[in-house]
C-alpha cells in the first residue's frame, strides 16, 4: 500500500507520452534533442513510479544558503554586473540570483542592506559598462558578434524601435524586461544617447530592481517556489501593463487627426446599431458622454504633466536626476542606520581609520582641524544665508527658498538621527566632540555647499565655469566630511550617512522648488 500510495500517476503519464512522442520524432530529431527528451521522459517515470522521492526545496536551499554564506555577496554581484556589462542576461537571467541572494539573506547568513547596496552598485556598474561599450564599439559591433550570445538583428531591432519611441524611460522599464535589460545600455550608447540622460534613469532603474528582487527572496525565502511564481507574475503583470500602456499611447496617436477619430467613430456607430449591441450602447453612450469624457478632459492636462516630469527635455531630465539622488541618498542613511543599530562598528569604519593613522602626521593634523571647520554649522549656515541674499538680490526667490529650507530640514533631520541612533564618538579624538555620533552633522552640513553651487551656478555665463563651480563644491563637501574620519571626530559610516541624509534633504527640496517655478511659469504664459 505504502508503495502504491507513492505513485505519481501525473508524472508517469507525462513519462509515457513524452517517450512516446521521443520515439515517433527519432529520425527527424537531432542527436542533442533525442537525449534531452529521453533524460527527461526516464527522469519523469522515475520520479512518477515513487522509486525515490526528490528532496525538499526549502532544505536544499537552506543547505546552499549555509554552503554560500558570505561568498553570496560575491556570487550575486559578479552575475548582477555580468548580466548588461557582458550580456550575460541574454542566457542566464540575473533576477534568480537575486532572488535566491535575498534567501541566503533571509536565513540570516548575510545582511539584505549590503546585498541591496551591492546588487544595486555592481548592476549600475555593468549598465555603465556596456552604456561605454555601446558608445565604443557602435551597433556594428552587435551585427557582427552578436550571434555568438543570442542576439539576433530581430532582437536588437526591437530594443533600438522601444528605445527610439520612448527615450530614457526605457532604461527604467526595460530593467524588468529580460531582452531589454540586456541590450538597452549598449545600445542607448551606440545610439549616443546624453549621458546626463542616461545616468539618472539608470541610477533609479539598477536601485529599483535589486530593491524589489532581494526583498522578494529575503521576505520568501521559506518557499523559493512561491518566489518564482510571484517573480514571473510580477514579471508577467509588469509586460502586460506596459502592452496596455503602449497600445494607449498608439492609439491616442492615432486618434488624434481628425480623419482617424471620424473614421473610428463611424465604425462605432455602425457597430452599436447591430441588434445585439443596441442595448450595451444605449447604456455606454451617456456614460462615455456625461462620465467618462469629461473626466479625461479634468484629467488630461495632470496626466500630462506627470508624463512630461519624468522623460527628458524641459523639466523631465532635471527632475529624474534630483530624484536619483534622492534614492541613492536614502539607501545611504537609512541602510547604514540599520546597520550601525547592531553594531558598534563596520568593517568599514575600522578600515578608514586604519587609513587614517598611517597619513597621520603634525602638519596634516593642523591642517584638517582648520578644514574641518568648513562643516560647523555656523559657518556652513552663513554660506547658505549669504547664497540666500544673493538669490534674492537676482529675484530667484524659489531658489533661495528651497535652499533655505534643504538647510533648516537638515539641521533637524541631523539632530532627530543623532537622538534615535544616539551612537558612541570613536576613542581618542584629535579634536573636541560632544553629542552623539550618527550621523555626521559635518558632512551633512558641507553638502550645503554643493546646493549652494547649484542654485547659483546661473551666474555664470559658460557651462564650463558653471561645472567648475559645482565640482569644486563637491570637493570641498568630501574633504569636509572626510576630515572628521582623520580627526576621528566620527565613523565613515557617520559621514557617509551624513551625506546621504543632507543630499536627499536638498534634493526634495529641489524638486519642489523645480515643480513650483514651472508652474508659475506656465501661469503666467497663459495668462498673457
Amino acid at each position: 500500500m505504502t508503495a502504491l500510495a507513492a505513485i505519481r500517476p501525473g508524472a508517469l503519464t507525462v513519462a509515457v507520452l513524452l517517450g512516446a512522442f521521443v520515439v515517433w520524432r527519432w529520425r527527424r530529431a537531432s542527436t542533442e534533442n533525442r537525449i534531452l527528451a529521453a533524460v527527461a521522459a526516464l527522469a519523469l517515470g522515475v520520479y512518477g513510479s515513487g522509486a525515490i522521492d526528490p528532496p525538499s526545496l526549502e532544505v536544499v536551499v537552506r543547505d546552499a544558503g549555509e554552503a554560500l554564506g558570505p561568498y553570496t555577496y560575491i556570487l550575486v554581484g559578479v552575475m548582477a554586473f555580468l548580466e548588461t556589462g557582458a550580456f550575460v542576461g541574454l542566457i542566464a537571467p540575473g533576477e534568480t540570483v537575486v532572488i535566491v541572494g535575498g534567501l541566503v539573506a533571509g536565513q540570516g547568513e548575510i545582511d539584505i542592506v549590503l546585498l541591496i547596496g551591492l546588487v544595486w552598485a555592481c548592476a549600475f556598474a555593468g549598465d555603465t559598462v556596456s552604456f561605454l561599450l555601446g558608445r565604443r564599439l557602435g551597433r556594428a559591433f552587435l551585427v557582427k558578434h552578436g550571434p555568438r550570445v543570442k542576439i539576433t538583428e530581430e532582437r536588437l531591432r526591437q530594443v533600438e524601435n522601444f528605445l527610439h519611441r520612448h527615450g530614457g524611460p526605457t532604461i527604467l522599464i526595460g530593467r524588468f524586461l529580460g531582452l531589454v535589460r540586456a541590450l538597452a545600455p549598449f545600445v542607448a550608447g551606440a545610439s549616443r544617447m546624453p549621458v546626463r540622460t542616461f545616468l539618472p534613469f539608470d541610477v533609479l532603474a539598477a536601485g529599483l530592481w535589486a530593491t524589489t528582487f532581494c526583498l522578494l527572496g529575503y521576505i520568501f525565502w521559506r518557499s523559493f517556489d512561491q518566489v518564482v511564481h510571484i517573480a514571473k507574475q510580477g514579471a508577467l503583470a509588469f509586460g502586460t501593463t506596459i502592452g496596455v500602456i503602449v497600445a494607449a499611447v498608439i492609439a491616442y496617436r492615432y486618434l488624434r487627426v481628425p480623419a482617424n477619430r471620424a473614421t473610428a467613430k463611424a465604425w462605432i456607430d455602425e457597430q452599436a446599431d447591430r441588434p445585439l449591441l443596441r442595448p450595451l450602447a444605449r447604456v455606454a453612450r451617456p456614460v462615455y458622454r456625461r462620465g467618462l469624457l469629461p473626466a479625461w478632459a479634468r484629467a488630461a492636462p495632470a496626466v500630462r504633466f506627470a508624463w512630461q516630469r519624468v522623460t527628458p527635455g524641459q523639466l523631465g531630465l532635471e527632475l529624474t536626476t534630483l530624484l536619483a539622488i534622492v534614492a541613492v541618498g536614502s539607501y545611504l542613511f537609512f541602510g547604514l542606520g540599520s546597520l550601525v543599530e547592531h553594531r558598534d562598528m563596520l568593517r568599514t569604519d575600522t578600515a578608514a581609520f586604519d587609513v587614517s593613522a598611517e597619513l597621520e602626521t603634525r602638519w596634516l593634523d593642523d591642517a584638517l582641524k582648520f578644514l574641518t571647520d568648513l562643516g560647523a554649522l555656523p559657518v556652513a549656515g552663513l554660506a547658505v544665508a549669504l547664497a540666500v541674499a544673493f538669490l534674492a538680490a537676482r529675484r530667484r526667490f524659489i531658489e533661495g527658498a528651497a535652499l533655505a529650507a534643504g538647510m533648516a530640514l537638515t539641521v533637524l533631520a541631523v539632530r532627530i538621527a543623532k537622538a534615535a541612533v544616539d551612537r558612541a564618538r570613536p576613542s581618542d579624538g584629535l579634536v573636541a566632540t560632544d553629542g552623539a555620533s550618527f550621523p555626521s552633522g559635518h558632512a551633512a552640513y558641507a553638502v550645503a555647499y554643493v546646493a549652494i553651487a547649484v542654485a547659483v551656478a546661473h551666474a555664470f555665463p559658460r557651462t564650463i565655469h558653471r561645472a567648475a563651480f559645482v565640482v569644486a563644491a563637491i570637493v570641498v563637501a568630501a574633504a569636509a566630511g572626510l576630515t572628521r574620519v582623520y580627526l576621528r571626530a566620527h565613523f565613515l559610516s557617520d559621514v557617509l550617512a551624513g551625506w546621504g541624509l543632507a543630499a536627499g534633504i536638498f534634493s526634495v527640496c529641489g524638486l519642489v522648488g523645480l515643480v513650483v517655478a514651472f508652474v508659475r511659469h506656465n501661469g503666467r504664459e497663459g495668462a498673457a
